[in-house]
């Protein structure tokens, strides 16, 4: 315990020992912490501050030049490519194939690696990533959800004794926890699925999170449409949506039902919280201070303001995993409204659910889950309107019975499932389709 909350008080404990032992509670799969000492607390707090008073520029900012620097230095990938060009825009751009390929390549050298947090994710590019973090990354977070919450009117106030947020999921199989938020007064923080198959009853959902009453609920548009079919009294002071995009019609069903701001964030892994959409200036407010945003033609040159192009993105929170002109997948025009960064008609992740044999609908990141242990490092998977799944993947051929056996296991025996190996995937592909989900095609 004191590993995971290393700062954790007799309040905390009983915050744990609540959100674990409520009779309605979930069954909980696995253990979290924030992992932060009194020092690193001190540090997230600061930032918060620097966070809520930054001035988000359009133009290229007066650190990207160190930050160059440092990259070409201590950043074996980027030294390994020769000396620093004169110019930024001669800088070579990178994708996520060349994070999937080896991660550590990208953790600069004076980073410890004693206290390195690793994760994975599968994303919808089709490159299973692993991203490399640390407990003072993964705290600071809430600084940019607070700013993106403060600009409709938020501050968050729930401290000892209250839970602050509870994070949906929905899937078969989801990874859970419970945990505490020091920089809060160690309010509550749980991380729930909303799935059937994690309560002892279904109607344990809404016991729950009635019983909690967090003061923020987060989670994806997935999630979300579930938590819309519960019969809940508590009303959160605002829903964040912090992944896949979210369509105009739910954010207006969630924003009527709750009566409370719907924010929708672009965010990713590599980077964090990057823009909260806000319909008065037409697009998505870029929220980090020290993250330059570019929008790039096919060639790797900027666009004209207003112009759309691939996201690009240099800089970030994460000191364990510095960008440097990395190319998201995501496009948008870039526009200066009233003053301030905008993204343009983003066109992010969609969320894509998978019909079985049996009728039951499938989250997409169960196909990334049930194929995360073959080594594919490209996918498509398309259901046409008869419900037959077709899977084109790169990799060896061997792997061709197994992965089809993984889907049948999936989406159950009878369904009809074509798998084949592809030599190449052109352009841009879009790595979830299907006829059968409205939007998804």
């Amino acid at each position: 315990m004191s590993e995971r909350h290393p700062t954790l008080t007799e309040h905390g404990q009983a915050m744990l020992q609540r959100l674990r032992e409520h009779p309605a509670a979930p069954r909980y799969h696995n253990e979290s912490g924030n992992k932060l000492s009194a020092a690193d607390l001190a540090r997230v707090i600061a930032h918060e501050r620097t966070v809520e008073q930054a001035i988000i520029e359009l133009e290229q900012p007066a650190w990207l030049d160190n930050f160059v620097s440092r990259c070409f230095e201590h950043v074996p990938y980027f030294r390994d490519q020769g000396s620093r060009p004169a110019s930024f825009l001669d800088v070579p751009t990178i994708d996520r194939g060349e994070l999937a390929r080896d991660i550590a390549q990208f953790v600069p050298d004076d980073v410890a690696i004693d206290r390195l947090i690793n994760f994975t994710t599968s994303g919808t590019t089709g490159h299973p990533l692993w991203i490399a973090s640390h407990p003072i990354v993964a705290a600071s977070y809430l600084a940019y959800h607070k700013r993106a919450l403060r600009r409709f009117g938020i501050e968050l106030r729930h401290g000892r004794g209250q839970v602050g947020v509870v994070l949906l999921g929905f899937q078969r199989a989801c990874f859970t926890y419970v945990s505490v938020t020091p920089s809060m007064g160690e309010s509550g923080l749980a991380k729930i699925n909303l799935h059937p198959g994690d309560w002892r009853a279904p109607s344990d959902r809404e016991a729950y999170l009635d019983a909690l009453e967090p003061e923020v609920i987060a989670g994806d548009p997935l999630s979300f449409y579930e938590l819309l079919a519960l019969p809940l009294r508590c009303r959160p002071r605002a829903l964040l949506c912090t992944s896949m995009a979210l369509r105009d019609g739910l954010r207006e069903r969630l924003r009527a039902r709750f009566e409370c701001p719907v924010l929708d964030l672009y965010s990713m892994n590599e980077a964090g919280p990057i823009a909260v959409y806000d319909a008065a200036v037409g697009g998505h407010v870029l929220l980090q201070e020290r993250l330059y945003v570019e929008v790039l033609d096919n060639a790797g040159q900027p666009v004209p303001l207003g112009t759309r192009g691939e996201i690009t993105l240099s800089g970030g929170f994460n000191f364990c995993l510095p960008l440097l002109r990395y190319r998201t997948g995501d496009y948008a025009a870039l526009s200066f409204e009233h003053g301030e960064p905008v993204l343009v008609g983003l066109e992010g992740r969609r969320p894509v659910r998978f019909r079985t044999a049996q009728g039951e609908w499938l989250n997409n990141l169960e196909v990334s889950h049930a194929l995360a242990r073959f080594a594919i490092p490209q996918y498509t998977l398309h259901q046409a309107h008869d419900g037959a799944l077709s899977l084109s993947y790169r990799g060896p051929e061997r792997d061709l019975d197994a992965i089809l056996a993984a889907l049948r296991t999936l989406f159950g025996a009878g369904a009809a499932i074509s798998v084949q190996a592809a030599a190449r995937f052109e352009g841009k592909v879009r790595q979830y389709t299907s006829e059968l989900d409205p939007g998804a095609t």
